[in-house]
This record gives structure tokens, sequence and C-alpha cells, in this order.
């Protein structure tokens, strides 16, 4: 005769109302979190707030609101030729960033050669020298190369200093994909890099978004290429105009403000839209599979 079964008792839940023991007052949570969104929605209301009132208005409120600065900067300071400048030489380091790192990190992930455990470790290493440094090589490398005053030379300089981290980055996402689905495309007829275009390359789209966004909104912020390689202004990015409307005797504060948020807009309408693949890209690519 079989043994009778008895159900096991769920654990008393917490009555309504009341807490249990392990969780937290909900001001503990609310506060920080408010004081942390205060900080950061100030400074974008006081920006918001320069860009849309008239010159020499002192209210807290934007109106009556005009839109005199955003015309003055687009029009009169070259913004929208500092705008243009800036998405091709974005657009440009995110391409190329993410095709090379694609190959290297496919090689770091799927080969084994003497050096790679030194060229990995050059690779981390190329991250604790600050982008500064590197100026006067790539400098000279560029006069050599007549690049000087292209935009050539900020988007190849732009990939160089993000490809280290991209490539770790993209190693580890593939890392990740079972190198099984690889050989089982083998076995059906493909070749190596039909079953990677096949197999491994949709499987890697979180990681490619992710690294393509950090290397397009890092050359977008850039100043100090731009800055160096540059010279012309019809050549410029909008770094390095938002800089030419301070002088040292005095600020245009509403025109700063527009420039400003011409030069955020862009970016967060990118983060908008791929903030879902941006947090799982990043994720697979900190833990190695």
């Amino acid at each position: 005769m079989p043994a009778p079964v008895h159900a096991t008792p769920e654990p008393p839940r917490p009555a309504k109302g009341h807490r249990a023991w392990d969780e937290a007052p909900r001001w503990q949570i609310y506060l920080p979190l408010g004081i942390y969104l205060l900080f950061t929605l100030v400074p974008f209301y006081w920006i918001l707030l320069f860009s849309l009132r008239p010159a020499g208005s002192t209210s807290l409120v934007p109106w009556p609101m005009t839109f005199d600065h955003f015309e003055k900067v687009w029009t009169e300071r070259s913004f929208g030729t500092y705008f243009g400048n800036s998405v091709l030489v974005g657009v440009a380091t995110l391409l190329m960033t993410t095709l090379v790192a694609l190959a290297g990190g496919y090689a770091l992930a799927r080969f084994d050669f003497k050096v790679k455990r030194a060229f990995m470790l050059a690779l981390l290493c190329s991250q604790f020298v600050p982008g500064a440094l590197l100026l006067v090589p790539l400098f000279e490398i560029f006069a050599e190369l007549q690049m000087i005053n292209s935009l050539g030379s900020v988007i190849l300089a732009e990939t160089v200093f993000q490809l280290p981290l991209s490539m770790i980055l993209i190693s580890n996402f593939i890392k990740n994909v079972p190198y099984s689905l690889e050989e089982a495309a083998w076995v059906d007829g493909c070749n190596r890099m039909t079953a990677f275009r096949i197999v491994v390359l949709p499987l890697l789209r979180p990681g490619l978004i992710a690294v393509g966004s950090f290397a397009f909104v890092h050359s977008w912020n850039h100043f100090l290429f731009a800055l160096m390689f540059l010279n012309n202004q019809d050549k410029q990015t909008i770094p390095v105009g938002l800089n030419s409307l301070m002088s040292a005797d005095s600020v245009d504060l509403g025109a700063l403000a527009a420039g400003g948020i011409i030069a955020a807009v862009p970016v967060v309408i990118v983060f908008a839209f791929i903030q879902k693949w941006l947090i799982t890209g990043f994720s697979a690519g900190a833990v190695k599979g």
C-alpha cells in the first residue's frame, strides 16, 4: 500500500498592510531615487530654459517661448554644417569600428595562437592610455599622409581609440555562442564564412548594437581629435562648434544652451530606440561563456 502523500504547507504570507522583515521601507527606495532624479533633471531643465526664453530674461519659466537661439546657432554659427560633419564622423566610426572589431573578436574567440595572451594584455593596457597622449604621434602620422584638415583623420583616430574595448567585448559575445552551432553548419555543407554569417551573426545583434552605439556616442562627443586635426570651420564638428560659442570676453548663454540641445537630441533618440538591445548586449559581453 503506497504511503500517503502529505502536502507541503505554504509559508504564511504577511498580512496586507504589513511588510516582510527583509523588505525595505518604500521611503528608503524612493528618497535616493528622487534625489538622483532631481540632480539629473535640473541641469537639463536649466539648459532648456536658457535655450527657449528671450535674451535678457530672468524668468524661471520659458515664457514667452522663443526659438531665436536655435535659429541663430543653426544659421549664423554654422551648426548645420557642424551637425552634418558630426553625423558623418559618427556613422563612419560606427561602421569601421564594428567591422574591424567583429573580425578581430572572432579571431580572438575561435582561434588559438602563440601571442594571444600578450595581444589581449596589450588591448587591456591600451585602455589606460588617455587619448591626449595619442595626439602628437597621430598628428605626425596624418601630416605625413596629408590627412590634416580632413574628416578622414578624425574617423581613423576615433576608430583606433575605440577598437581595443570593442574587440574585447565582441570576442566575449562570440564566446557565448556555442561552437557546436558552427560545427553543425559545417556538417551541412557551409564553409566558415557562410556558417558565421548564417548562424553566428544573427545571435550577435545585441552585442553589435551595444558596441556600435558606444562608438557612435563617443565619436559624437569627442572634442580633442576634431580640435587638433581640423582647421577649417566647414570641417568642424559639434563639440568644437560649442567651444567656439565661448570667448574670453563673453558667453552667449542662449546660443550655447541651444547648441547643447542640438548636440544632445540625436544621442537621446539613438538610446531611446536601442536601449533594450544595449542592456542585453553589455550584459552578454560582460560574462565569459
